[in-house]
């Protein structure tokens, strides 16, 4: 109960050679949040302008694309001013706090993706049903469950690991997760550990769901040269999101509890830095260039705010 009265300060990892890189890393830090940022925005927004776009799999894109924005924010903000002000720490409530928007981010990210191959599935395979079982009413419940599960799940998990003394304090990692909070405290992890189990049982299965709706529109998809292109248009995006993402967070979740220090410790934190860095960039370009509906509506925003631009500077010059 200490640790949630006072808090403590614990100190992050280092990242290598920072004396000599620290202004190189900081640069590359902020360009990679600052694309993320502008790119997820500028795809979001577009949605929400064009009356086109609003039907369900944009909603489910968009809210994809703030997801990302979210749980980047969880991570960028401290990594940039632990680089420029050179110091590695961070409160035990700043701590927690870090960890539930990266943990509740990246489990939103499987419902979300959970839930955009629903959409597919029916759009595919029943596409005269779409939009009786597509509703707004429909959209809205599946939006929720995309973020009131994981969101459970994390605060939970979470207030298991802090509700535990500290009797270290240095988490081997450029930010805070649930794994490393818990591997502070001295006493047994049982309970965080079937806890964390569960959550990932469960997680899995969205997964295996989502690998056995693809293989219903794979079969789908062989009768009909539409559905082909339907598949290739809206679901390939997906499959590359889902086998990046599940790579990812498996071998993150494994090494957290059983990892070896034969691993090289570069391959290690790059692994660990893909999941907050790799889904919210890779997800909107997929989609905003695969899907055509989509990249004509962004290139044709861009275009226009571009000669709008170019108009005022026209204007300002001539006044």
């Amino acid at each position: 109960m200490d640790n949630m009265s006072y808090p403590v300060i614990l100190t992050l990892m280092v990242p290598k050679e920072t004396k000599l890189y620290r202004h190189i890393y900081f640069i590359c830090f902020l360009v990679l949040y600052l694309l993320i940022l502008s790119i997820n925005i500028c795809l979001v927004m577009v949605i929400i302008i064009e009356k086109v776009l609003h039907e369900p799999m944009y909603i489910f894109l968009c809210h994809l694309c703030i997801n990302g924005v979210y749980g980047a924010t969880g991570f960028y903000p401290k990594i940039l001013s632990d680089l420029i002000l050179d110091s590695y720490v961070i409160s035990s409530h700043m701590c927690a706090l870090q960890t539930y928007v990266i943990y509740s981010s990246l489990l939103s990210e499987i419902t979300i993706l959970t839930v955009m191959s629903y959409d597919r599935y029916v759009a595919i395979c029943k596409p005269l049903d779409y939009h009786s079982r597509l509703t707004k009413n429909t959209c809205v419940k599946l939006i929720l469950f995309s973020w009131i599960v994981p969101t459970s799940f994390s605060v939970a998990s979470i207030l298991l690991s802090n509700l535990r003394a500290f009797c270290k304090y240095h988490i081997d990692k450029l930010y805070c997760d649930n794994w490393s909070i818990v591997k502070l405290s001295c006493v047994s992890s049982f309970v965080n550990n079937v806890f964390g189990y569960g959550i990932a049982v469960i997680f899995f299965s969205f997964v295996v769901l989502i690998i056995f709706s693809y293989i219903k529109l794979v079969a789908a998809c062989k009768a009909s040269l539409e559905n082909r292109k339907k598949f290739w248009q809206t679901c390939l995006p997906h499959i590359f999101s889902l086998i990046n993402f599940t790579f990812a967070f498996l071998f993150d979740f494994m090494y957290n509890r059983y990892g070896s220090k034969d691993i090289p410790e570069s391959l290690r934190h790059f692994l660990a830095l893909e999941l907050v860095i790799v889904p919210p960039l890779f997800n909107p370009l997929m989609y905003g260039l695969n899907i055509r509906a989509v990249r004509k509506r962004v290139f044709t925003s861009c275009g226009a705010a571009k000669v709008n631009i170019l108009e005022k500077v026209h204007k300002f010059i001539m006044h």
